[in-house]
């Protein structure tokens, strides 16, 4: 039987009514139990998403394409509490997830592809996290430096690792539309979108201290250890996301019709 997660409207996008437990669970499931064809697809959405999907058309829809899409981002557990009635049981950041599913795949044999970053990063990424898990199964790694027109032939490189859950660190909206496009010419059981996290593992990118994660004040530390980079970006999509937690979160469900996220009933 097919795993059902509830998914409600948090900032006007579909949100997954799931703990990081349920998540690696269903990672760690058999996959496309629906029996349609391709990779299923977990995607992250967070204040930067929020955003991108006002204003991004391409990106909304390809955000609604996605089996699931779970909240990166405090902000949107608390905007959940605040004006629902059924809220997000918790965060779910995907470098944690990261780290969560690759403890558990040691023991079910589920086999990581990781996409994105620069060459020296995704490599460093696996080493430590072949350190850290010693019996998971890294089956390839490669960069995120390729056109659209490569995809193909990255496609191809992922199906003859024997991946069954590919890691895509490309960025927003990339790594959407990467997954989107190629899910039906990929034998992996899942995609999984997680933009820096790669950098996170290897250190390049330090993760802010607990409280500041609980309190929905990561984005703040963000922005003080990466200024040149996301100066620019959060002072532009902030104050959209926290519009869009404030105006256009509530209790409407969405359910998956033709493929793509509806509104619909709990």
């Amino acid at each position: 039987m097919a795993v059902i997660i509830e998914h409600v409207t948090v900032g006007g996008v579909p949100t997954a009514r799931a703990s990081r437990s349920d998540l690696m669970d269903l990672l760690l499931s058999e996959g496309n139990s629906e029996g349609a064809p391709g990779a299923k697809l977990l995607f992250d959405i967070n204040g930067h998403g929020l955003a991108l999907s006002w204003f991004d058309k391409s990106y909304r829809q390809d955000l609604h394409c996605a089996d699931v899409i779970h909240a990166d981002g405090q902000p949107l557990v608390m905007a959940s509490r605040l004006f629902g009635k059924h809220p997000l049981p918790e965060r779910s950041a995907t470098t944690d997830l990261f780290h969560d599913v690759a403890e558990a795949a040691q023991r079910n044999g589920k086999k990581f592809f990781l996409l994105g970053g620069t060459q020296p990063v995704v490599e460093e990424c696996a080493r430590r996290m072949q350190k850290l898990y010693p019996s998971l199964e890294i089956v390839g790694v490669r960069d995120g430096y390729f056109s659209e027109e490569q995809e193909k032939e990255v496609s191809e490189e992922i199906n003859r690792s024997g991946a069954d859950i590919v890691w895509v660190g490309l960025g927003k909206p990339k790594e959407q539309g990467f997954c989107v496009r190629n899910r039906n010419n990929l034998n992996a059981s899942w995609l999984v979108t997680c933009g820096g996290c790669f950098n996170y593992v290897t250190g390049d990118y330090p993760r802010a201290p607990e409280w500041m994660q609980k309190t929905g004040l990561e984005w703040v530390h963000r922005l003080v250890t990466q200024p040149k980079k996301l100066f620019w970006r959060y002072m532009t999509t902030t104050p959209v996301a926290f519009y869009l937690l404030f105006a256009r979160t509530s209790d409407r469900a969405w359910v998956r019709k033709d493929g793509v996220f509806a509104l619909g009933d709990i």
